[in-house]
């Protein structure tokens, strides 16, 4: 399994090596009165680079508000496990040397 990681980690750094020595062009690029020239594969990474880190960051946000919502259901299965056993009735223990007659299954005559 190994070896196929590598083969595929390889395939892809090989498309993203040839990908980057054939769009060498420059591109312009202008927002109000900033301008900027980048290549175009440089373009491309980091506009990738910060969708990454821009959906790595949305990962994080729901992982907390899980998190959150996890330790809000834990407290609710505990305080109804306390109410449960404060509610429950507790075992009726018999003391053996006093028993009725009847519930051993003597009959009376």
């Amino acid at each position: 399994m190994k070896i196929v990681y590598t083969i595929i980690v390889v395939l892809i750094m090989l498309f993203v090596v040839t990908f980057s020595l054939e769009n060498t062009a420059p591109v312009s690029l202008q927002y109000l009165d900033y301008h900027i020239t980048i290549k175009t594969f440089m373009l491309l990474f980091v506009t990738f680079l910060v969708g990454v880190v821009f959906a790595g960051f949305m990962g994080i946000v729901e992982r907390f508000r899980l998190t959150r919502t996890i330790n809000k259901l834990n407290k609710t299965i505990r305080e109804q496990r306390r109410d449960l056993r404060a509610n429950e009735t507790p075992p009726i223990i018999e003391d053996p040397l006093h028993r009725n007659p009847t519930e051993t299954g003597a009959s009376t005559s």
